[in-house]
């Protein structure tokens, strides 16, 4: 079992809410989850190398993954336990809301209905793994996922392919259940602000957004699948150099900066950053070329998460290139 560090940093009313998993992992042999099944190669199968009782957490970074959870928990109670009243004063036609049917069984008639799905979890035997999925609802045979994230990570659309590849790895496991070609994803922004909306005409005009994708047939996911499970099978008992590198978009590699001081001699703070060298350079030579630029290595973002940390070597070279800044890892 994993062990939390740094509780002492954290006051007891919220170490107890940040230590607490409610998610019903599933213990199934050879199970394989949907969400490990996006994962890069090398993670899934250093993962497994790495005894779980040398795994230190920073109780601390739990937060961002808690907060999901509520979210996710007080959506579906609502949806379970007050659907009726909320529908009501949401002006919904009664019509409607008698039409709705939620969670109903297989033995069920929903000709005529509007059935809605909640957190089911499905698994399926395929090449000797149980793939086990959860979504988080499907309403009229449409799958839905909630996301809560940040108002950067949103407007970078970095993860519309690992969104598609989901939704579509749940429709393979609920074929009769999730009949839609399209998904949605619900962004929830955990940062927006008001002010920053009103400044940028590329910001999200509120503090949620939905995101439409059309999945891959059950043939490409079904090749999907086939695909990665067949390269775990081949690498799970590879030397860890043979095992292949997290890609830049596996890493979550942010793009360098360029911090442009006015001053060379006060670079505590910097006059202005940049995303691009040139955007820095011009601006020097508008303030008459007396000050200096500093370019800033973009960070491989997703080791500071990944449950392979101490099993790989690839780390120790992102290290050394300035490209992984450890924290309090």
């Amino acid at each position: 079992m994993a062990h939390y560090a740094n509780v002492s940093q954290v006051p007891m009313s919220l170490a107890i809410f940040l230590a607490t998993d409610n998610y019903d992992k599933t213990d199934t042999p050879n199970g394989i989850s949907v969400t490990t099944l996006l994962k890069p190669i090398r993670q899934i199968v250093l993962a497994q190398r790495v005894p779980q009782e040398d795994v230190n957490i920073d109780l601390a970074t739990m937060m961002a993954n808690r907060i999901g959870s509520a979210v996710h928990d007080a959506i579906e109670r609502a949806w379970k336990y007050n659907f009726v009243k909320a529908a009501i004063l949401c002006g919904y036609p009664q019509s409607m809301i008698d039409k709705v049917v939620i969670n109903p069984t297989d033995e069920e008639n929903i000709d005529n209905k509007i059935p809605v799905y909640l957190e089911n979890r499905v698994s399926k035997e395929i090449m000797g793994y149980v793939v086990t999925g959860k979504y988080d609802i499907v309403i009229d045979n449409r799958v839905e996922d909630y996301k809560v994230t940040s108002v950067w990570e949103a407007m970078k659309n970095n993860n519309g392919d690992s969104y598609r590849l989901q939704g579509s790895i749940y429709r393979w496991l609920n074929p009769l259940k999730i009949t839609q070609d399209e998904m949605a994803i619900q962004l929830i922004f955990k940062d927006w602000t008001a002010s920053s909306a009103s400044k940028d005409p590329n910001y999200p005009p509120r503090n949620f957004q939905e995101r439409k994708f059309k999945l891959l047939s059950l043939e490409e996911t079904n090749a999907y699948v086939v695909n990665k499970l067949t390269q775990i099978n081949a690498y799970m008992k590879a030397d860890e150099s043979d095992i292949p590198l997290c890609t830049p978009d596996e890493l979550w590699m942010s793009e360098p900066t360029y911090k442009y001081y006015k001053n060379p001699e006060k670079t505590l703070k910097s006059t202005k950053n940049f995303d691009t060298r040139q955007e820095a350079m011009i601006r020097l030579i508008d303030d008459g070329s007396v000050g200096i630029v500093k370019e800033i290595p973009g960070q491989a973002k997703a080791c500071l998460y990944c449950p392979a940390f101490l099993a790989c070597s690839q780390k120790d070279q992102l290290i050394e290139q300035g490209l992984l800044q450890l924290k309090n890892h």
